[in-house]
């Protein structure tokens, strides 16, 4: 439902509180007996300034601003469970924890391989070492028989020179063997560690936490109970928790196309809870920016502040959106203007004490009041009386009267 209001001011539409004209039958009488004919009293206002504004009121259903079903990562059983209904969290907090002895044994799995792992990186460097060793010691001996054998030609036979460099250059193809055999072992231990590191992280999985502040809403498991992975398919996965928001509700508003020009985002709005007799401030955060085609509205949202846990999602809220506003604007009460086809007019009274008629042209309109952006001033005597038998440059005598707010139903928008 969609109702348009009227902001706070110092007065609204009224009734007139006393007795105003005298009939003009009675000027007729007075004009038949001879008599000067007596002043007509008409009612009157004075036109002031005051704070102008047109809201619009909407109902709609508090809602969390996140809502989520927890689910487990990994299939396991309740363990621990440290989460009832209306119980609430931080974020981070742990809520489960789920027992999975197929992890389990498989990270016992990862820790044997890492170990294996890195043994034979110790073994590898182990063998490099002594390769080095020994590739040191075939080189020297190649290169003393090599310096002899050419400051000293024939001292020494050439076939020992030959088989000196043959075992220096097969020690250091070892070598190389060895450094090999040493990166293979250390890529075996990386990836040993990399599965283990992905295992744990799947384990982690068993400890269910808060992805933000909130309350439990529902719970669906209890002790014991196997959970299923939430990263399957099936329909029969049910989750853990159902986890709401509860520092920060949202209210979703549809706002007629009428109004759609006057929404922008930051708009402060009061929201009514009539369940709690309260009223909260929100604000215009988000909205579609286009218009359904089958209910002509603009899906708009707003959030509400709920800092001391006093809102409860489902409760019932009618959110009252600023329209327009004028604050200081010269008002004129609805009721002391005729609308025609040439425009809007009043009738005033000057201070000579006759009518005067004058075309205004309005601004901001309320259920109660307009602006008037020409035509009168701030001053201005206002007939608000009956005006039907009034003319201009008639001579009036004025009573003023006091125009007391109207506490009728709000009227029904669009």
């Amino acid at each position: 439902m969609v109702r348009k209001t009227l902001l706070s001011g110092s007065f609204g539409l009224a009734a007139v509180a006393t007795t105003l004209l005298s009939g003009c039958s009675g000027t007729e009488a007075a004009k038949a007996a001879g008599a000067e004919p007596a002043a007509v009293t008409v009612g009157v206002v004075k036109i002031g300034k005051r704070d102008l504004g047109r809201t619009l009121t909407v109902s709609s259903e508090l809602v969390p601003f996140q809502e989520i079903d927890v689910f487990a990562k990994e299939a396991g059983y309740v363990q621990k469970l440290y989460v009832d209904y209306g119980s609430r969290v931080k974020t981070g907090q742990l809520m489960a924890v789920l027992e999975i002895p197929e992890l389990e044994a498989q990270l016992r799995q990862d820790d044997a391989a890492i170990k294996n792992a890195r043994d034979m990186v110790t073994h590898s460097e182990h063998e490099l070492a002594r390769s080095e060793a020994q590739h040191k010691v075939d080189q020297l001996e190649f290169d003393r028989l090599d310096g002899v054998a050419k400051t000293k030609p024939g001292l020494v036979a050439q076939q020992e020179v030959d088989d000196a460099e043959g075992k220096a250059l097969g020690s250091e193809a070892q070598v190389e063997a060895a450094k090999a055999t040493l990166e293979a072992s250390e890529s075996q231990l990386a990836a040993a560690q990399s599965k283990r590191e992905h295992d744990q992280a799947l384990f982690d999985y068993s400890k269910i936490t808060a992805p933000f502040d909130g309350v439990v809403t529902q719970r669906y498991a209890n002790y014991g109970t196997l959970m299923q992975a939430g990263t399957g398919s099936s329909t029969q996965v049910l989750p853990l928790v159902r986890l709401s928001q509860e520092n920060l509700f949202r209210l979703v508003i549809p706002v007629p196309e009428s109004y759609v020009r006057f929404i922008h985002i930051g708009d402060q709005v009061s929201v009514r809870v009539p369940a709690l007799s309260r009223d909260f401030p929100g604000r215009v955060t988000r909205f579609s920016v286009d218009v359904k085609e089958d209910t002509r509205t603009m899906h708009t949202e707003v959030d509400v502040p709920n800092p001391d846990s006093t809102l409860m999602p489902g409760l019932y809220a009618e959110a009252t959106l600023t329209l327009d506003r004028k604050d200081d604007a010269l008002a004129v009460p609805l009721q002391a203007i005729d609308k025609s086809d040439d425009g809007a007019v009043v009738m005033i009274v000057s201070p000579a004490g006759k009518i005067v008629q004058r075309k205004v042209s309005l601004g901001v309109q309320t259920d109660t009041d307009a602006e008037a952006l020409d035509g009168v001033s701030e001053g201005d005597e206002l007939v608000v009386s009956d005006r039907a038998g009034l003319r201009p440059g008639e001579a009036v005598t004025v009573h003023m009267v006091q125009l007391v707010e109207y506490q009728g139903q709000k009227a029904s928008g669009e």
